[in-house]
């Protein structure tokens, strides 16, 4: 009697956030993943490798293609291999391949190529996201394991804005739940399908995506009907006007949070795992903030400044940004 009416504790709002550099390079760092125990990631200089988190131990290399030095702001995996797309063009799209060398699985040439970020539903399935070009974003997909890949065509696809894209500013413009996928792109929409990129719809969003430089920079999921995005101005980081937002319905209606107040511009946005969906934690070069009440109120936790982020746990996150990478522990 006693134990049932004690109840179950709960948890206590973070107040802190210490920083710890585990890595530094010459390279800017937008995309990383964690595979089990290892962190994986990918950059600017051709840059790729792997972290162990329980020693900190990075494995680096250069990935070259002829006489190109890829940028990579992408990366995806599978339970086996680990995936990494370059910006621009030529796009290129590799996968681990024979004795630890990564093997080209798609090239894309032309004005227009230019690809923000990747992701897998399963082992099997996975979709990349990059800018529209005659008329539509440009989406790849797999249904075999990353081996082989495909653009959709237009005819497949909700007609694009006049410019419309995404941002490739940390690898979270494209969030997934089950067979459910979400893209956000730079006129403040959401590309969505249920059904693993085979069909499509739009979903509006009141976040402000009228300039080439605003619209939703990053978003996520916490399960298949609690979801957030922000976004916001990179040029003018201090607006703070329509640049993030909330859904409890998948997707479905948008609402404004903190519109108005901090914080301003972000280019990642995460949930804190086992928060109920209560608990988000936005980064960018601006600093880190976090909230306890689903947006409706922010603090600013630290002036470091990162472009993404990915939770180990309910405590502890890894984050990337210029030259570096850090492990972030939140009290």
């Amino acid at each position: 009697m006693l134990l049932s009416c004690q109840g179950v504790d709960k948890r206590k709002p973070f107040t802190s956030v210490s920083v710890t550099d585990v890595y530094e390079d010459s390279v800017s760092i937008r995309a990383i993943e964690l595979m089990g125990e290892s962190l994986a990631f990918a950059g600017s200089n051709g840059i790729f490798g792997s972290m162990d988190l329980n020693t900190h131990k990075v494995r680096t290399n250069i990935q070259k293609y002829d006489s190109i030095t890829p940028e990579f702001r992408a990366v995806g995996h599978t339970s086996t291999d680990f995936f990494m797309l370059s910006v621009a063009t030529p796009a290129l799209l590799y996968k681990t391949g024979d004795q630890g060398r990564m093997e080209l699985v798609y090239k894309e040439e032309g004005e227009h190529v230019f690809y923000d970020s990747l992701k897998f539903f399963n082992d099997s399935d996975g979709i990349a996201v990059g800018d529209s070009f005659e008329g539509c974003l440009s989406i790849l997909t797999t249904d075999d394991g990353g081996n082989n890949w495909s653009k959709l065509t237009c005819d497949e696809l909700p007609k694009a804005l006049e410019g419309e894209g995404a941002f490739a500013a940390s690898n979270t413009n494209v969030e997934i739940q089950a067979d459910k996928v979400w893209i956000a792109t730079t006129g403040g929409r959401l590309y969505h399908s249920t059904n693993k990129g085979r069909t499509w719809t739009i979903q509006d969003t009141p976040i402000e995506g009228s300039e080439p430089t605003q619209g939703i920079y990053s978003l996520d999921f916490y399960n298949e009907e609690i979801g957030v995005a922000i976004g916001g101005d990179y040029t003018q980081p201090d607006g703070k006007k329509g640049n993030k937002a909330i859904t409890l319905d998948g997707g479905h209606t948008w609402n404004l949070i903190a519109d108005g107040l901090e914080p301003g511009y972000k280019s990642c946005i995460q949930f804190v795992p086992k928060s109920e969906g209560k608990e988000i934690v936005a980064l960018g070069f601006t600093g880190i903030s976090y909230s306890s009440d689903q947006g409706k109120t922010w603090s600013a936790l630290s002036q470091e400044p990162f472009y993404t982020l990915r939770f180990v746990n309910d405590s502890v996150a890894y984050a990337a940004g210029k030259n570096r990478i850090s492990r972030l522990v939140f009290k």
